[in-house]
């Protein structure tokens, strides 16, 4: 796999997605603005989200004991890769720095990344079938504050003068 066809994405967090309830972790790519929603359980998105928000359980999680296992054998993570996305699943590998490549779902891939610092690579080919187009943090707040307006409205904020014929 040559290194010009993955693109890095940073890990944006762990989000509930409607209508379904999903659970989804997102990952974004800004040279593109593209966002790489990927759906896990509740257990690997618990696990992600405690490692983004840099909160140390009292016992090791799954990927915390998995991180260690690597560490204790001299080994480390390099990287991690999204290399496909096969029948709406999404495929990865643990890279170490050895080069040993370890396969993986992408949800325990990306639960180690974030506990390791590693980067987070991914095909450009899963990013182009699976990318969505990432919505302007701006237009967010923009949309934000027009319904705490809304909010804020009373009928009688319209009530006054009519206009004179």
């Amino acid at each position: 796999m040559r290194s010009d066809d993955l693109v890095p994405l940073d890990v944006a967090g762990v989000r509930r997605h409607l209508p379904g309830e999903d659970l989804v972790v997102l990952l974004h790519e800004p040279a593109r603005r593209l966002v790489l929603p990927i759906v896990v359980g509740p257990a690997e998105a618990t696990s992600i989200a405690v490692a983004v928000e840099g909160v140390v359980p009292v016992r090791p999680l799954t990927h915390d004991l998995l991180c260690s296992v690597i560490e204790a054998t001299g080994n480390a993570i390099d990287h991690v890769e999204i290399t496909q996305l096969l029948d709406g699943v999404f495929h990865a590998a643990l890279v170490l720095a050895s080069g040993v490549r370890i396969d993986s779902r992408a949800s325990d891939a990306i639960g180690v990344a974030v506990r390791t610092g590693s980067p987070v690579l991914c095909q450009v080919a899963v990013l182009e079938v699976a990318g969505v187009e990432a919505v302007d943090d701006d237009e967010d707040d923009e949309v934000e504050r027009f319904r705490e307006f809304l909010e804020g409205i009373e009928p009688e904020d319209f009530e006054g003068d009519e206009p004179s014929p």
